[in-house]
This record gives C-alpha cells, sequence and structure tokens, in this order.
C-alpha cells in the first residue's frame, strides 16, 4: 500500500439524520408516542460522555462492544430524563439506542463519496477508514454498501483512542504498513485535520470550511485535485 486515504465517516463518507439526538428522539417516537419532544431538549444533554468528548484520555478498557456501549447509558438516561421520562422508562430506552442508532435505515451515503472512491482507487489510492464511532462500524459499512470500497476500518471504540488523539492515528498507520503516501480526508477540523497535522500527514477539510486548514474541498468531486498538489 504505497498511497492511502485515511477516512473520516460521519459527516465525510455518511450521516445521519439529527445524529446521535435522531437516534434518542427515535426511540421516543417509537416507545413513548405521547411525550412530545424536540431536539433542542435532547440535544444539550448529549455535549458531554461520549468518548471522543476527551479525546485526550484513552479508553481501551471498552474496547468490547458491550462494554463500550454500556458506557454510554448514563449519558442517554441523562437526555430521556431532560424529555419527561422517569427513571424507569430512561433505563429501558437507553438500551434501545443501540439498534437503532446501528440500523442502516437511518443512514445515507453522501452522492459524492462512491465516484470519488472509485476514481481514487483508479489512480493508485488505497481507502481505509478512520473514524470516531462505534465499535460496529465495519459491519454499518457493510450495510450501506461501502465496506467493499475500504481495505481497513478502523473505529477508535476499537482502538481505544479518538482522533485528536496522536496514537489514534500511529496505531492506524502501523497496522497499515506504514503507507509511503498518506492523507487524511474529514470533515472535523479538530478531529481529522489537527490531529493529522500533528501525526505528520497532511489533510483536507471537506464539507465545512476553517480558516486554518491548509487544504479544502467543498466536496469529495474536487478531491484528487487536492491531493495531487
Amino acid at each position: 500500500m504505497e498511497k492511502c486515504i485515511l477516512w473520516d465517516f460521519e459527516g465525510t463518507l455518511a450521516a445521519r439524520g439529527g445524529m446521535w439526538s435522531g437516534a434518542l428522539l427515535e426511540a421516543i417516537a417509537k416507545f413513548e408516542p405521547s411525550l412530545a419532544c424536540e431536539l433542542s431538549t435532547i440535544w444539550p444533554h448529549l455535549q458531554t460522555g461520549f468518548p471522543w468528548h476527551t479525546p485526550e484520555k484513552g479508553h481501551e478498557h471498552l474496547s468490547v462492544a458491550d462494554y463500550w456501549w454500556e458506557e454510554l447509558i448514563p449519558t442517554f438516561q441523562r437526555a430521556f430524563l431532560a424529555a419527561g421520562l422517569s427513571h424507569f422508562r430512561a433505563a429501558v430506552l437507553s438500551r434501545e439506542i443501540r439498534s437503532i442508532y446501528l440500523d442502516p435505515k437511518g443512514w445515507s451515503v453522501f452522492a459524492d463519496v462512491v465516484p470519488a472512491l472509485v476514481a481514487l482507487r483508479a489512480a493508485g489510492w488505497r481507502h481505509a477508514i478512520l473514524s470516531n464511532h462505534v465499535p460496529e462500524l465495519s459491519s454499518l459499512t457493510e450495510a450501506l454498501g461501502l465496506r467493499q470500497y475500504f481495505e481497513p476500518v478502523y473505529s477508535s471504540a476499537a482502538i481505544g483512542y479518538e482522533k485528536p488523539h496522536e496514537l489514534a492515528f500511529r496505531r492506524t498507520l502501523d497496522a497499515l504498513g506504514n503507507p509511503r503516501t498518506v492523507w487524511m480526508v474529514g470533515d472535523s477540523y479538530n478531529a481529522d485535520i489537527l490531529g493529522a497535522r500533528r501525526a505528520g500527514l497532511p489533510a483536507v477539510l471537506v464539507r465545512s470550511k476553517h480558516d486554518d486548514a491548509q487544504y479544502h474541498s467543498a466536496s469529495l468531486v474536487q478531491l484528487s485535485d487536492v491531493l495531487a498538489t
């Protein structure tokens, strides 16, 4: 693997409506349909409690999928309580989030993803995913029809470190055999661009803007031009 692109997943390749807040709202709509709740009620209570909210801390003890999800239960419960559920119902619905979040019907792949992956592969690039995400990321990409384009899929849940932590990148590069040329592509300046910079990698910020990002691409259509610089 001489030339490799490390891809972020959520927000770069695919998106889930409402993200985590949307999953909790779906649980309420399904199991508590009489409860009126809006995204603005749920969202503030999900801004802490996930591993990527404290990327300076490793979490190798959560590398087992069940342990990883169990660690999030208090965060889900807090949000459900704020929405007006009882403690009992908040606990019950919190254990439904895993299956709801992983349901591929809730996800959509951006239209420019597959054409870009195919074109870049034809130009000699190999693709790998490095994302701050759930333990089941590989199976999710499979369900979305993307797994065939990526030789490995690395989730922070399995690595034990979140981007921008340098070990998230270092362990991924070691597993890939340290290719000669590597770029990071992602939509988060902090996680993807700064993290890659700390690891000594160039990076392209896509689908968002930041004045301090050296490379931008509004969509993946122009990505090959950026990588040729």
